[in-house]
């Protein structure tokens, strides 16, 4: 079973749409996202009468963030009780653009988190809202890769538990040339997997790579033949294959892979922010090939990636 990671954890609570995840890189992340798509929404709707937005791993649509309780001091003579304060999540964000998305497309393979995103939709009757249970990868590849996009444009989240995303998920929004995607890349899930040492990483991590990164080719990139020095009895160890690419090289290395099927991939945004190791790398992503447009989705990301930091 491979590792699931990512910012936003799984603890599930109580409430039916409650769900305990995050942290100040999650609030920087979402905060990234809704800017973004705040300042796509107002640049495309002069042009556009048909605007998605896509959620693929939507969660519940709400986050809850756990405060402790504090002990009172001289300043504040009462303890403080530990409290759950409830944030939106990025389906409720995408709700709350103004301009108004036309259509909202909610995704997620959950039961428990289905059943919170038909809530969601059920307290705003008057928008267009689509809750697409089970896998993601199924139904872009399978419908949004067949959709006529000659009227339409889209924005996409791709915010995995772990390493879900299908490289044929990729090339099949990238073939649409009407979606900007934001894709949080989980290095961490990257970097487990692809252990130092090729013998230690099976035929399931193989295969989940592949996936992943779209090629077999990344074994002959990432690694390299190491001769282990002989020892004092002139004995020479086996070659080993361990991998020659750190945190840093392998980040670069997905980078070249996205921009090989994305005619624009900006530079990624590191998470969390300032604390080493890296686990994670945000991109934006433009399947849109006119110059123009690669030209305003630049002005606007480069802005947003860049007031980030």
């Amino acid at each position: 079973m491979l590792p699931r990671v990512g910012i936003r954890g799984t603890h599930l609570a109580r409430d039916a749409d409650e769900h305990e995840f995050g942290s100040d890189d999650t609030d920087t992340k979402l905060r990234l996202v809704r800017d973004y798509l705040s300042a796509y929404a107002t640049a495309l709707r002069p042009k556009f009468n048909h605007l998605w937005y896509i959620d693929a791993f939507a969660g519940t649509g709400s986050r809850s963030v756990k405060h402790p309780a504090r002990p009172g001091d001289f300043m504040n003579v009462e303890d403080v009780p530990e409290r759950v304060e409830k944030r939106p999540g990025s389906a409720r964000i995408g709700l709350e653009i103004s301009p108004a998305f036309d259509r909202v497309i909610l995704m997620d393979s959950k039961p428990r988190h289905i059943a919170a995103l038909e809530a969601l939709k059920v307290e705003h009757p008057h928008r267009d809202i689509h809750v697409v249970p089970g896998d993601c990868n199924r139904f872009i590849q399978d419908q949004l890769a067949k959709t006529n996009w000659a009227s339409k444009r889209a924005a996409l989240f791709l915010d995995p538990y772990g390493m879900e995303v299908e490289w044929a998920t990729l090339k099949a929004i990238a073939s649409t040339e009407a979606i900007d995607v934001w894709y949080l890349f989980s290095l961490e899930g990257l970097y487990r997997n692809a252990a130092h040492d090729i013998n230690d990483v099976d035929q399931v991590k193989r295969a989940a790579l592949t996936k992943l990164l779209g090629t077999d080719e990344w074994e002959r990139e990432l690694y390299s033949v190491h001769q282990p020095p002989t020892d004092l009895f002139d004995y020479t160890p086996p070659e080993e294959r361990r991998r020659n690419a750190d945190v840093a090289g392998l980040e670069a290395y997905v980078t070249r892979r996205l921009r090989e099927i994305f005619p624009m991939v900006l530079d990624p945004y590191a998470l969390p922010v300032g604390r080493k190791p890296q686990r994670f790398s945000l991109y934006c992503m433009i399947s849109n090939k006119d110059g123009k447009a690669l030209g305003l989705a630049r002005r606007i990301g480069d802005h947003i990636l860049k007031a980030g930091k």
